[in-house]
């Protein structure tokens, strides 16, 4: 069966970006900026988007081009008769593990966006936004229904192909979110109070650089922030024409990834400063901070609705390249058709999720790793310890495993005047500072060098 392509380079650059952009880069940049300094942490994310986020995310898509396989598939091909083909199951199991969690907190989202539709969130509820929001999630039955349909959505898509499905669903999904965020930001601006709140976003406080943690903050966002090492943009990669150059295709979706996290932050900031919110309130920020504040804002209930439905959207653009992981390994080793791999790859993250939620509620003393209730614990698992291995294999892979004229060559890179300066990031440097994210996320960094 003749492997499935991207219509247009374009079309996989829109998919890219639409896995690249999600929750994280909606409200976790937001508050993590928020916790480091503000401008200061936006200089050195920026920083490390280009020097390292680029480079690796040219690698890991550059892996998937030259296989044209899947993330266990690419590994087997380029490194016959090896081990290296293990390392993609790290992909696969953070797949699992990450769109459990995700679509439960995507599923609150759509709650969040009908409650806006039939105006009951334009006030706050009789319990308060934050006594809502807790009664709702601990809630039996109802945050289930609301992660299934957000699941059913995200196998209708990629059931529906590469072409017809991922395609073009972020053929729509990215320019309608990317319009949603700029009205939303001009508003933002139009605030009173806005002023101070691009003064934190935009003005460096040069002594934040004195602390060393928020360079491995930084390090961390961008690394996230770009969908690295879970395989989502090896599969996508693996879906290129021979004839799709990458360096511009990655470069591009670097600096459009980036562009919706500062967007995300001028359209969060100016009004958190407007109505005297701290900026680093953390995960609470979406769904009790922000509709709090929105109902203080002229036309705020309006605004709540676009904000929950461009939250919708870039769940959605996320979930489907996470779901797609699974899906083209599966498709491959077991010769199932897409619309069977897909809807039982779903159905299995859709029953983990039921797990999730139910973490929120009667299983709320379920605590799998340590103190952490089931939800954290995945994600501990995954974005601790799973993607961080993850995308160390591929860098190690491309800069150590292949020949320098190979990995120059299925880059694109061969003739490039980058080209001595990128291999000696994916080769050095990156391996480096993944092993220094993943000593800090696991606590051991601390543990060895207790000043940081």
């Amino acid at each position: 069966m003749a492997r499935e392509k991207w219509g247009t380079k374009l079309g996989f650059m829109l998919a890219a970006m639409g896995s690249a952009v999600g929750l994280g880069n909606i409200w976790r940049f937001s508050f993590v900026a928020g916790n480091n300094g503000g401008g200061a942490f936006l200089l050195l994310y920026l920083c490390f988007v280009i020097l390292i986020g680029v480079p690796l995310l040219l690698a890991e898509v550059s892996i998937g081009r030259k296989a044209e396989s899947d993330v266990i598939g690419s590994f087997q091909k380029l490194a016959p008769k090896t081990p290296w083909y293990l390392t993609g199951f790290f992909g696969i199991a953070s797949a699992f593990l990450i769109l459990s969690f995700y679509a439960v907190v995507a599923g609150w989202a759509i709650y969040y966006f009908w409650n806006y539709i039939n105006g009951s969130f334009f006030t706050s509820p009789a319990a308060g936004y934050e006594g809502a929001f807790g009664q709702f999630i601990s809630h039996t039955w109802q945050p289930i229904a609301w992660t299934a349909l957000f699941m059913i959505l995200t196998i209708v898509i990629v059931l529906s192909g590469v072409k017809k499905g991922i395609e073009a669903a972020n053929r729509i999904f990215m320019p309608l979110l990317a319009v949603l965020l700029i009205v939303l930001a001009i508003f933002s601006l139009s605030l009173d109070g806005a002023s101070e709140g691009l003064k934190f976003l935009f003005t460096p406080d040069w002594s934040a650089l004195s602390q060393p943690s928020i360079y491995i903050a930084a390090l961390g966002q961008a690394f996230f922030s770009l969908s690295l090492g879970m395989g989502a943009m090896l599969t996508y990669g693996s879906y290129l024409k021979k004839e799709n150059k990458l360096p511009s295709a990655t470069l591009g979706i670097g600096l459009m990834d980036t562009f919706f996290a500062v967007i995300s932050g001028i359209v969060i900031f100016p009004a958190v400063f407007a109505f005297g919110i701290d900026p680093s309130s953390g995960p609470p920020l979406v769904f009790i901070t922000l509709p709090s504040i929105f109902e203080q804002m002229p036309f705020g209930g309006f605004v709540g609705l676009i904000f929950f439905f461009a939250l919708v959207l870039a769940s959605l653009s996320s979930s489907v390249s996470i779901l797609e992981v699974p899906t083209a390994y599966f498709m491959r080793a077991l010769g199932w058709s897409r619309f069977k791999t897909s809807v039982l790859m779903g159905s299995i993250m859709f029953v983990m999720g039921i797990a999730v939620s139910l973490g929120f509620g009667v299983w709320s003393g379920v605590t799998p790793i340590g103190d952490l209730g089931i939800l954290d614990s995945m994600d501990y698992i995954a974005s601790n310890i799973l993607l961080p291995l993850g995308g160390l294999s591929m860098a190690l892979l491309v800069g150590w495993f292949f020949t320098k004229s190979q990995a120059l060559e299925a880059t694109d890179l061969t003739d490039s005047p980058v080209a001595g300066f990128w291999h000696f990031i994916v080769k050095f440097v990156a391996p480096i500072l993944i092993v220094i994210i993943f000593l800090n996320a696991t606590g051991l960094l601390s543990a060895i060098f207790p000043f940081l």
